[in-house]
């Protein structure tokens, strides 16, 4: 007998004993080979032209699985096809591989001060991404609305990770908060557009201090929840492991490196003011920026990741701090 599952953590304990299945393969996300491999796999049936790099694909599609890349490849057909193009070029596989990451484009289009806001907002992260290690590269920011976003700042990893530090991720904090400092400096305000963005930092810093022990008040201490009736109901049978006082700890924890974050986000949009109003001046009259189009506007980006320093080195506080040599 052979099964699968997405959900191996509501398996009943019998079904996973010794000699139930002789055998468990856990099936992860496909690393740099195995995505050329699946390329190769799902375009062997497709003509393509000359210059398709399905190498260089593979490598700027770290994360997707075996059905987003054949969904990549099936849309990158279908919009060539669309074109009566006899081939399949590379510029069809960077629309298709657009609209799997960022999602479709929408019908509505940005006009005014909403535009701008949103123009700030996307430059916001743009530039942090651009100017913080340890962030993924930029590959692409667009105001033009797609999927339930008003606008997009995509990145692309350079290399599959099996492992993140405090550094980066606190550097990702600072990105993902960018764009709502970008609306607080520029116009004295918040917008709902944010809200995406707090929900990920959020929960993203509440793992920081939870899961991976992040935080000196907290402590080495595993305090996230267990859920042992995910069909029942998470409000009610949501279990913990520690008190309402380390609850209260952590609540405080993810606060303070939120607002930390918010605050580095700040201050390096505000010490970078005229990059921004740069790059979101672009933004707004072109509507779509790649990394190559960033370069002219802002300058070289920073390094992605920090030189081998032991840590309370010149180069880590400088991450922390958000100060970069650009």
């Amino acid at each position: 007998m052979l099964a699968a599952t997405n959900r191996p953590d509501v398996l009943d304990p019998a079904l996973l004993r010794p000699g139930r299945f002789d055998r468990h393969v856990t099936v992860d996300r496909p690393n740099q080979k195995a995505r050329l491999a699946l390329f190769r796999v799902h375009t062997r049936h497709v003509p393509l032209a000359a210059d398709v790099d399905l190498d260089r694909l593979a490598s700027a599609t770290v994360g997707l699985t075996g059905a987003d890349i054949r969904n990549l490849v099936n849309e990158a057909a279908l919009w060539a096809t669309r074109h009566d193009k006899l081939a399949v070029d590379s510029s069809d596989f960077d629309f298709a591989r657009d609209k799997v990451l960022m999602g479709p484009k929408r019908e509505e289009v940005l006009v005014g001060r909403e535009k701008r806001m949103t123009a700030y907002h996307e430059a916001g992260h743009a530039l942090a991404a651009w100017l913080l290690p340890g962030v993924d590269k930029l590959h692409k920011v667009t105001i033009i609305p797609r999927g339930r976003a008003l606008g997009v700042t995509q990145l692309v990893p350079e290399e599959d990770r099996m492992n993140i530090g405090e550094s980066d991720l606190t550097n990702r904090l600072v990105f993902i908060l960018a764009g709502r400092a970008a609306e607080k400096l520029v116009f004295g305000e918040y917008s709902a557009g944010a809200e995406n963005d707090l929900v990920q930092a959020t929960r993203l810093a509440r793992r920081m201090v939870a899961h991976w022990g992040m935080s000196e008040k907290v402590g080495p201490v595993a305090c996230h929840v267990s859920n042992d009736h995910p069909f029942l109901g998470r409000d009610v049978y949501e279990q913990r492991e520690f008190s309402e006082n380390t609850a209260r700890i952590i609540d405080d924890e993810v606060s303070r490196i939120l607002h930390d974050a918010a605050d580095r986000a700040a201050r390096l949009l505000s010490d970078n003011r005229a990059k921004l109003d740069a790059l979101a001046g672009e933004l707004e009259e072109r509507e779509m920026l790649d990394d190559t189009e960033v370069v002219a506007i802002v300058g070289p980006a920073a390094p992605r990741r920090l030189p081998a320093e032991p840590p309370g080195a010149t180069a880590v506080q400088a991450a922390r701090d958000g100060r970069t040599d650009t």
